[in-house]
């Protein structure tokens, strides 16, 4: 064996240690894909999944199953796609600005998301609403805001994650309402206190939002986003109602361990770009309250290191402690 072909066998060998994932790039996919969902099974945040998963599922040409790993703020199972074999076939679904909010709002986080995920796709960008009890006497935003700051602290509002406590506490800020925050584990499990009026307000999530409107349990009074949205254009924004400060916009993604090869990330993207684009998806997007977004992984990720900065000021005016 000469000099150079061991030079080359050496080269060679190195490439491959340094390059674990290259042969796995190659014929991605090989086997089921995992996507996990951040909320129960039947939740709205699962139905958005499982409709993109069977929608991604003919283009794959491979099985995707979907798990519920429920808890921390969606960081649960944020950290069980960080800490994944970055090969592909462990995607996270979910909002990428819950998760970027979670970094600020959580005392010990369990991940890094600007260094230990990389977002693949975008999905959808939606608001959350500023909701009331269906029999509530309170038919807008001003309106309410008159009404519970009567009420001093014997008024109450729910939340369920780190989007709506910092878009309630920004409300009271503003306002000087000095409604009591309930947290809830879903936005589902506040459904009883909403119906029976234990609740003066709410803020949620479109799809549970939109879902209960149709059932004629709550009302929507108004968007978190700073421009109207195309699926509800009836629904004012709180900044056009005279609160600058509520501007956020929620967005879910599709999100793989850092260390995932760039070849798969291309291809979970083109998978989504396909899937989103659709005029089928744009339907079911708007009937939950979102619109669609398209993105390269480049502009998403960009995407959530921006939103991870932003939600650094949003906790800071909204004077939310970190928890935990």
């Amino acid at each position: 064996m000469t000099h150079a072909i061991r030079r080359s066998i050496g080269v060679a060998t190195l490439v491959l240690v340094l390059s674990p994932h290259v042969g796995s790039a190659q014929t991605y996919p090989s086997q089921d894909i995992h996507f996990i969902c951040a909320f129960p099974a039947g939740s709205g945040a699962d139905v958005l999944v499982r409709y993109v998963a069977e929608k991604v599922r003919p283009l794959a040409g491979r099985p995707i199953l979907v798990e519920n790993k429920v808890g921390n703020a969606g960081m649960i199972a944020a950290e069980y796609t960080a800490r994944a074999k970055p090969d592909g076939y462990t995607i996270y679904v979910h909002a990428a600005s819950t998760i970027a909010g979670n970094m600020w709002i959580l005392k010990k986080p369990p991940i890094d998301a600007a260094r230990d995920i990389f977002v693949a796709a975008t999905i959808n960008r939606q608001p959350f609403m500023l909701a009331v009890p269906a029999q509530s006497p309170y038919r807008s935003v001003a309106e309410l805001t008159e009404g519970v700051k009567k009420k001093g602290d014997k008024a109450s509002y729910m939340q369920s994650n780190v989007t709506g406590k910092v878009m309630g506490e920004l409300y009271k800020l503003a306002t000087g309402v000095q409604a009591i925050d309930i947290p809830y584990r879903t936005a589902n499990d506040s459904l009883n206190d909403f119906v029976s009026g234990a609740l003066d307000f709410g803020m949620v999530d479109p799809v549970f939002a939109l879902i209960q409107e149709r059932e004629g349990r709550i009302r929507n009074l108004a968007v978190s986003t700073a421009q109207r949205m195309q699926a509800v254009p009836h629904l004012p924004t709180m900044v056009e109602l005279g609160f600058p400060s509520i501007h956020i916009t929620g967005w879910f993604a599709a999100m793989v361990p850092s260390a995932t090869p760039r070849p798969i990330i291309d291809q979970i993207n083109k998978w989504f770009v396909e899937v989103i684009s659709a005029a089928e998806t744009k339907q079911f997007l708007n009937q939950f309250g979102g619109d669609p977004y398209v993105t390269t992984p480049d502009e998403a990720q960009a995407a959530l290191l921006q939103d991870i900065k932003d939600w650094e000021g949003y906790v800071r005016t909204a004077r939310v402690e970190p928890q935990g």
